[in-house]
């Protein structure tokens, strides 16, 4: 689900060698952007430590990132459109390699989420500006060659990006994941700006939607603060009332300035077909169950199982390789059964797979893998080979063609809202339920009250708790279980969450996802500056 140019402005005619200097700037530039992200996850352990992080600073660590990427996303696209894809694609690559040295220069938990958030700009302003830039590019008789070679390449940087945050961070280098975006972001922009034309649309609107993109992020940010801080400190308390009650509103304020807006970031007409609106409710309730599971999975697998950082990235790779194989297979369904067949299909599989996550309990370690977490592993690869093509395709057919572009670019910011929003929940859910779990479980441990008041505060680092000093060799003992136990209680927990949600997309497939992805009535393309506003 990439961000396409929601333009159709004509291509810049190029030669076969500069259409080679396209994919390589274009494949090393969202090389970065996966890359980083999965591998980052595995090594969020390692990192947690050596930042001295808690529960909360790591969810921030996580959603700074995405926070920005979600809110921008759209944003980003239309500045390329307006003013050059080539020039706003560098600007982008540049902030991320800038944000990515000070990420592995970070010395606090607190400079790395400022860092993360910087990043995250840098994201908004280079995700989109791959696909747009080789559409633009291409002509229609290379176009979708060179798309398969540009999705190709970036499905291998997916599958390698846990294996070498495992590796990094399981040899203390964890800060090399960001410190390797920094040789392929120089390739990347000698290659753009020697080689690589530059284009944009003449009919992009002249107007931007900055109240939109404004009421958006404060309206993630304050759900997002909101939700992370509570466990801290009580929903009851003014901050956190005012942030997410003040999120609320911006969000709503968000939907009715689109549909007002002359020049909306998110055309609400496009919801108007049932198909469009299901699969991007699939995307929502899935893709935050998906998040959820990749960033908890590898801190239960580190932090309590016993897997080294380089074992949790292995033990992630049949995932991706089930996903690889299946997604063309997937694609074809399609064409023999329609839509909504693989869409209800494919999500209601994938929750197995989260639903058989809690079953393993407290292994014995990655001796034990190939029976307690593999199977679910594998089921949820099936579940999302199954989804991914078939997705896409519902997206991309259920508006005319001239919007397919911007109907693609609205669904990845879904998804990536999808996983702000669920982090932030399901983090603040796993920080209460691990507190309580852990007080439950050292209630007849011999503490005194000052100490047992200490181990509550301890609870704030999730898996990396540690029992507090001064405790007897066998009450250290049984804490240091009790946190074993109370941690993979709530992960469990959290794995049923995401069962449901993973249920609940498929629910939506069926109930609003059309059996046959039929011709769409064609809308008139209106310029921002003619269109009247609508609602």
């Amino acid at each position: 689900m990439s961000h396409t140019s929601s333009s159709t402005s004509e291509y810049v005619g190029v030669s076969v060698a500069t259409g080679r200097w396209v994919l390589f700037a274009t494949i090393l530039a969202s090389s970065m952007a996966f890359i980083d992200g999965s591998a980052l996850n595995v090594a969020l352990p390692a990192l947690q430590v050596d930042l001295g992080a808690t529960g909360a600073q790591l969810l921030w660590i996580v959603n700074g990132y995405l926070l920005m990427l979600a809110s921008l996303i759209l944003v980003g696209g239309s500045l390329g459109d307006r003013f050059g894809r080539k020039r706003v694609f560098g600007v982008g690559i540049a902030v991320f390699a800038g944000a990515s040295f000070a990420c592995g220069l970070a010395p606090t938990a607190e400079i790395m989420i400022l860092a993360r958030v910087v990043q995250g700009l840098g994201g908004a302003l280079m995700v989109p500006g791959s696909l747009a830039i080789i559409s633009a590019t291409f002509g229609p008789d290379r176009r979708g060659q060179a798309i398969g070679t540009w999705s190709a390449f970036t499905t291998i940087t997916t599958v390698i990006g846990p294996l070498l945050g495992g590796e990094l961070a399981s040899r203390g280098l964890w800060r090399g994941v960001f410190f390797i975006n920094l040789p392929l972001a120089v390739l990347a922009l000698v290659a753009l700006y020697g080689k690589v034309p530059e284009s944009r649309d003449d009919e992009a609107p002249a107007r931007l939607d900055y109240p939109g993109a404004l009421l958006v992020t404060f309206g993630l940010a304050g759900v997002t603060y909101g939700f992370i801080e509570a466990p801290a400190r009580g929903l009851a308390d003014p901050q956190i009332l005012v942030a997410l009650v003040g999120g609320v509103i911006a969000l709503v304020a968000f939907v009715i300035v689109e549909a007002r807006s002359r020049c909306p970031m998110v055309p609400l007409e496009l919801f108007r077909s049932r198909t469009f609106s299901g699969a991007n409710l699939l995307t929502l309730f899935l893709y935050a169950a998906l998040n959820v599971i990749f960033f908890f999975l590898p801190l239960n697998m580190v932090q309590v199982q016993g897997y080294s950082e380089a074992m949790a990235g292995r033990a992630l790779l049949p995932f991706a390789i089930l996903l690889t194989l299946l997604s063309r297979w997937a694609g074809g369904l399609v064409d023999r059964y329609g839509p909504r067949l693989p869409l209800v299909a494919g999500p209601a599989i994938t929750g197995i797979g989260f639903f058989v996550l809690a079953f393993p309990g407290l292994t014995s370690g990655p001796d034990s893998f190939w029976t307690t977490y593999l199977p679910a592993i594998a089921v949820i690869g099936v579940g999302m080979g199954i989804t991914v093509a078939p997705l896409t395709t519902a997206v991309m057919g259920s508006v005319p063609q001239k919007r397919a572009g911007i109907a693609s670019g609205i669904n990845n910011a879904v998804a990536r809202t999808a996983g702000v929003l669920a982090i932030a929940v399901t983090g603040a859910i796993f920080l209460s339920a691990f507190s309580a779990s852990l007080m439950a479980y050292t209630d007849d441990v011999a503490m005194s009250e000052q100490t047992r008041a200490a181990l509550q505060s301890e609870a704030a680092n999730m898996g990396n708790a540690a029992p507090p000093p001064g405790l007897a060799e066998d009450a250290q003992a049984a804490v240091e279980g009790a946190i074993r136990l109370a941690f993979v209680d709530t992960f469990n927990l959290i794995m049923y969450i995401a069962a449901a949600l993973a249920w609940l997309s498929a629910l939506m497939a069926a109930l609003l996802i059309e059996p046959r992805i039929t011709e769409p009535a064609r809308q008139p393309a209106l310029s921002c500056s003619t269109q009247a506003p609508q609602g």
